[in-house]
């Protein structure tokens, strides 16, 4: 992840997301990255409560991980979140777990919008699509051949 445009989350490893060995359960990363992505929507404005009632929901459709390193219990923790990419109904997260200075995990997540009662893909708000947009890493130059 490269630019400004990244919301960071600082996150405590507690005794109930570990193992008996100590470590982080691979399922609880998931859950990491879900606060980081929530909290990256509210520092936009965004409370997801709200969003629902207005008839807005945000799901998640694919999840790409790659672990590298566990963490272990009460490690303090950074969420990293910036798109990746986006469309009118979903959105591409790329998401990084680092401590200190090492990487843990890096994942992509695609989130559909969803119009909650139907369960029908829905256009993003423009005021949240105008927003992610700025986040938007931008796009890679093709190497020459």
């Amino acid at each position: 992840m490269t630019a400004a445009s990244i919301h960071s989350l600082p996150v405590r490893v507690y005794y109930e997301d570990t193992d008996c060995a100590g470590i982080v359960y691979y399922a609880n990363y998931l859950h990491f990255l879900e606060r980081g992505r929530t909290e990256l929507l509210r520092a936009l404005g965004h409370d997801q409560n709200v969003l629902m009632q207005e008839g807005i929901a945000f799901a998640v459709r694919s999840v790409n991980a790659e672990f590298f390193l566990p963490a272990k219990l009460d490690d303090l923790l950074t969420v990293e979140t910036t798109v990746a990419a986006l469309g009118r109904a979903q959105v591409s997260f790329a998401q990084r777990i680092v401590r200190d200075a090492q990487t843990l995990l890096e994942a992509n997540i695609r989130v559909a919008c969803l119009d909650p009662a139907r369960g029908k893909p829905v256009a993003m708000p423009r005021g949240i699509y105008r927003q992610l947009t700025g986040l938007a890493a931008p796009p890679a130059e093709m190497e020459p051949q």
